[in-house]
């Protein structure tokens, strides 16, 4: 094979190669037109949308508990018990039914006390625990369906014995219609920013893609005035219960919606 030939046959290769590039290149980018028209995720817009509902509570909650020192389990168990009894009946006797004071917990634990030993010339031995007695707790969590009724049933609570009294929070017993809602407000407020970003960007609003929902729980009232010496103050306002305002609680739902644009 002489030269002439064989400059011939590079030739005829090299056109190949470019014949062959150009093919593969019109192929890919028809491919790639094709998968944009295809795949909406290439052609789409995403929107949130945000919906709040205000609700007055009406249920309230609290919990406070019992508890007594003596030299026995039983007599510790005895006195706590006649307390927490005590403390049932009057919470009955304003409305409270028994299906809403529930126990949240329940201990009985011995108690110790350190006493020094007797201290010689050079040396004194450290103090030891010695037994000292029992103490019961007993802690109950009460939901109150009447929130005028609140202040009363924690007054009842610190009139019949009650050591210590949480704080009470005020909530909806039933949550789940207020945040359906608010999701309804929040999709038609992402439908509508939708509407007028289509508009804005002169496109068509083909189909909804995905959709998101990161909506929150409800952000409720606390009223923190129950703590340490809060059953000396429910007594001495037994005369007139404290007034515990329930505000109102607020049930948020967010959410983003992908639509499909031409």
């Amino acid at each position: 094979m002489n030269t002439e030939e064989m400059k011939k046959i590079l030739n005829w290769t090299w056109i190949a190669l470019i014949v062959l590039v150009v093919f593969l290149g019109a192929h890919t980018l028809g491919a790639l037109k094709d998968l944009k028209k295809n795949d909406p995720m290439f052609n789409s817009i995403s929107v949130s949308g945000v919906g709040e509902v205000m609700a007055v509570p009406d249920i309230g909650t609290f919990s406070f508990s019992v508890s007594a020192d003596a030299a026995t389990v039983s007599a510790a168990q005895e006195s706590v018990t006649k307390k927490i009894d005590a403390i049932i009946v009057g919470l009955k006797s304003i409305g409270i039914e028994e299906k809403d004071i529930k126990t949240s917990n329940y201990n009985v634990y011995p108690k110790y006390r350190y006493e020094s030993g007797v201290c010689g010339p050079n040396y004194c031995p450290p103090s030891k625990q010695v037994p000292d007695g029992y103490t019961a707790s007993h802690n109950i969590s009460v939901k109150v369906r009447d929130t005028q009724k609140a202040g009363e049933a924690i007054a009842v609570a610190g009139e019949n014995g009650a050591t210590d009294i949480s704080g009470i929070s005020f909530t909806i017993d039933d949550p789940d219609k207020l945040m359906e809602e608010a999701q309804a407000m929040a999709i038609e407020d992402a439908k509508a920013k939708a509407k007028r970003l289509a508009k804005e960007l002169d496109v068509r609003l083909v189909k909804i893609i995905s959709f998101y929902d990161n909506s929150g729980g409800p952000m409720p009232y606390y009223n923190e005035v129950m703590g340490m010496g809060a059953a000396d103050m429910a007594v001495k306002s037994s005369a007139r219960p404290p007034t515990l305002p329930t505000g109102e609680n607020q049930y948020t739902s967010n959410v983003t919606i992908t639509y499909e644009i031409r």
